[in-house]
C-alpha cells in the first residue's frame, strides 16, 4: 500500500521543516526548540532550553508561545519551499492579539526582516497596534446587506 514509504518520506520532509523552523525560532523564541516525538511518525514536541532541555508537549505552550512556534513553522515551510521554488509572499492570519507587547515586537521584527529580504508579507489582523507598523493597508469595512467597501491606505 506504500504506507510505510509515505510515512518515511513525510518524516524526512518534517525533519527538514523542523531544521528551518528552529532557525527562525531562535530569533522568535530562543528558549524553545521543536523536535519530533521519538517513536512517533509525525508528532511534535517542544524542548525548553531554559529549563535544562525539558521536553514538553506542544499543547503546554501559552497562546503567545504557540503563535511564535506556528510562525516559526510557517517561516520554515517558506524556507523549505524556497530552496526549490521561490516563495515571494507570506500571509499570516491573526494570532497577533494573543501576544504581549514584547512578543509582538519580536514577531513584527521578524516579519520586517523578511520584508527587507524581498518577500512580501501580508498580515490579516484587527490589532490596532499594527496600524503604525504596516506601511500599506487594505481595510475592509462592512456596509450591511452583505456588502463591504475595500480601501487602500498608505501609512
Amino acid at each position: 500500500s506504500g504506507h510505510k514509504f509515505r510515512k518515511f518520506a513525510q518524516g524526512l520532509t518534517l525533519d527538514s521543516l523542523l531544521f528551518y523552523a528552529n532557525v527562525h525560532l531562535q530569533d522568535l523564541a530562543p528558549r524553545y526548540r521543536l523536535d519530533r516525538v521519538p517513536g512517533e511518525d509525525l508528532e511534535l514536541q517542544v524542548t525548553d532550553l531554559d529549563m535544562g532541555e525539558e521536553v514538553r508537549s506542544i499543547n503546554s505552550l501559552s497562546g503567545g508561545e504557540t503563535f511564535l512556534a506556528s510562525l516559526a513553522l510557517a517561516l520554515g515551510l517558506s524556507s523549505l519551499s524556497a530552496s526549490e521554488t521561490p516563495v515571494e509572499s507570506l500571509f499570516i492570519d491573526e494570532g497577533f492579539g494573543t501576544l504581549d507587547l514584547k512578543t509582538l515586537e519580536i514577531a513584527l521584527s521578524a516579519l520586517d526582516s523578511l520584508q527587507a529580504s524581498g518577500r512580501q508579507v501580508g498580515v490579516i489582523s484587527h490589532v490596532q497596534d499594527l496600524n503604525q507598523r504596516i506601511g500599506v493597508q487594505v481595510q475592509v469595512t462592512k456596509l450591511g446587506t452583505g456588502r463591504s467597501r475595500v480601501d487602500t491606505c498608505f501609512v
